[in-house]
């Protein structure tokens, strides 16, 4: 695995968005603190959207942004490692790199958007008033079970890509079928028992019910379920290099 061109890759990945513009870097900044302060503002002020068995003015909107924040970097990373191969076909042609690390310069990437993301909803937290909890020590190990279960998806899925490259409009159609599965923008409580027992096999579940856990409920997550999801994605993975070694050969000569 060549880490240094891994790291040089996320590097440009991260920097490259924002290169021409006046402002440059600090739109990193920009974007994710006017969203948060829209949805803090639209759906906890204006709205008067309130959680169940809670008063506080800015409860729902700190729910959805702690569901959203996480939930967008596991898309993200998904969906865009899943063209990986195609998108740096260049690269791959020109110089001989291990296709299984590639997807991690995404993974990297999306990290620093979401430690990014992150810094700035904790800060506008901070400045209302919110109080914290130590539990906000958990959250790398959540990121880092939702990114391992992001790798081993989009490295699935990226090699399919090669061959079938409609797979990627599915793939986009999937996540947005599976946000709405996801109680970010609703409390999984309020479903009927019927739609509570489907729901409890969807693995980012677990994930962003301990996100809400930590930052509105302000109790430890539960990690049985998460330790399942962080075993299925290892698993995953396994299958995922099953597969890789088996169909290697075709996919650098459709790449």
């Amino acid at each position: 695995m060549n880490f240094s061109l891994i790291l040089e890759l996320a590097k440009r990945d991260f920097t490259e968005r924002y290169s021409g513009s006046a402002l440059g870097f600090m739109w990193s900044f920009v974007y994710p603190l006017i969203n948060i302060l829209i949805y803090m503002i639209i759906f906890g002020s204006l709205m008067g959207a309130r959680l169940p068995g809670m008063s506080s003015l800015w409860g729902y909107g700190v729910y959805l942004i702690a569901g959203l924040v996480p939930w967008t970097a596991f898309a993200n990373t998904v969906t865009r490692a899943s063209t990986v191969f195609l998108d740096k076909k260049n690269i791959i042609a020109k110089i001989h790199v291990d296709l299984p690390s590639l997807p991690l310069y995404i993974v990297i990437s999306e990290s620093i958007t979401f430690v990014v993301t992150l810094m700035i909803f904790l800060t506008i937290l901070l400045l209302s008033g919110f109080s914290f909890s130590w539990y906000l020590l958990l959250i790398p190990v959540l990121y880092l079970i939702q990114q391992v279960l992001g790798y081993a998806l989009g490295f699935f899925f990226a090699m399919f890509v090669v061959f079938l490259r409609d797979l990627k409009e599915v793939v986009t159609i999937i996540f947005q079928i599976w946000f709405w599965f996801t109680p970010i923008v609703y409390v999984f409580d309020i479903l009927p028992s019927f739609a509570q027992h489907i729901l409890i096999l969807n693995p980012m579940l677990s994930v962003v019910s301990a996100y809400h856990d930590i930052f509105v409920f302000q109790r430890l997550p539960s990690f049985f379920y998460l330790t399942l999801v962080l075993i299925g994605s290892v698993l995953l993975i396994v299958v995922d290099y099953v597969i890789y070694k088996k169909l290697e050969k075709d996919i650098r000569d459709f790449i």
